[in-house]
């Protein structure tokens, strides 16, 4: 699908989505597209657009770069944020003299967010690079939002971690919902400061890009600023890795507390009736002369005898705090 933004009375309105290129777009966004609109947009604009398998390449090299008249930036961003399997996907910009163009195959937030607002008011979009620099801006702010609320969620799991409020004798089932809650948090994060790191080599590499095409000294400064929300943005990222990283030692710390508590409640249940076993097996043995088994107290002797075993242990153990 391709849709095709014009600048008018100073907000960006949707024009014709076709094959046909409009002289008066300013942003091209082009979603998921197939070989037919890929050939007519390449043909229109004499540019070549990049295919999904060359959007997935890690080199610096293929990700930013210039040719015929235009800067090709792409980036990682996050996708599946709210689902329990977030993953991230690449996105192109072309920024040519005319206009800017997206090149997706998925549907990042911040795009829907800025279209609504820029077709309400968009002073700043008359051009490719004013509409760049702002969706920019919408893609930075969107990744700190994503980011607080995966930090928020973090001190929730933390509390979880923490709190010794459970009616349940073990803690368990609670701690293995709480590692696949650490786990999925981890994943986004990690996506996010991936994310993160391609934003930033695009930053530096999109400062020189306006620059050849504006001498607007707002816009430079927007992508400066920009460039220091991402790597402050990645440092905030990297204090969520470590206290996710913090919560996972902790939460296998108590599950091998719990462990230890179970197998410590076996040992000493096994030493507890160790003394009313050897009693049992002592008058259980077949010897002819046995005084106590003439006595008429002492089958109750006995009885008594393994009772006290049993409790004076357990006082015992219970006085020095091992229980």
């Amino acid at each position: 699908m391709i849709r095709q933004f014009e600048f008018r009375d100073g907000k960006l309105t949707v024009g014709v989505s076709d094959r046909d290129v409009d002289p008066a777009a300013v942003w091209i966004d082009v979603d998921s597209p197939s070989s037919s609109e890929e050939n007519a947009v390449s043909a229109a604009l004499g540019i070549e657009l990049p295919s999904q398998e060359d959007m997935l390449e890690i080199e610096v090299s293929s990700r930013l770069y210039h040719e015929a008249e235009a800067d090709f930036m792409t980036v990682l961003l996050p996708t599946q944020t709210e689902s329990l399997e977030p993953n991230t996907a690449p996105i192109t910009f072309i920024l040519t003299n005319e206009r800017l163009v997206t090149v997706r195959y998925h549907q990042p937030q911040a795009f829907g967010t800025f279209a609504q607002r820029a077709a309400k008011s968009a002073p700043d979009c008359a051009d490719g690079v004013g509409v760049f620099v702002a969706l920019l801006e919408a893609v930075v702010d969107r990744l700190a939002d994503v980011l607080e609320r995966a930090g928020q969620d973090v001190e929730v799991i933390s509390t979880k971690v923490f709190s010794h409020k459970s009616k349940k004798p073990t803690k368990g089932r609670e701690f293995e919902a709480v590692l696949s809650e650490i786990g999925r948090k981890g994943d986004l994060v990690s996506n996010i400061r991936a994310s993160l790191m391609t934003l930033d080599r695009m930053t530096v590499f999109a400062t020189q890009a306006a620059h050849k095409r504006t001498r607007s000294r707002d816009i430079h400064e927007r992508v400066k600023m920009a460039n220091r929300d991402v790597r402050s943005l990645a440092d905030q990222a990297g204090f969520v890795t470590q206290k996710i990283t913090f919560l996972l030692d902790a939460t296998l710390g108590m599950i091998n507390i719990e462990q230890n508590a179970i197998i410590k409640i076996f040992s000493v249940a096994a030493v507890v009736f160790l003394p009313p076993t050897l009693v049992a097996s002592l008058y259980g043995m077949n010897f002819r002369h046995m005084p106590e088994l003439d006595w008429p107290f002492g089958y109750p002797i006995a009885i008594g005898m393994m009772i006290a075993s049993a409790i004076l242990p357990f006082l015992y153990f219970k006085g020095k705090g091992w229980l």
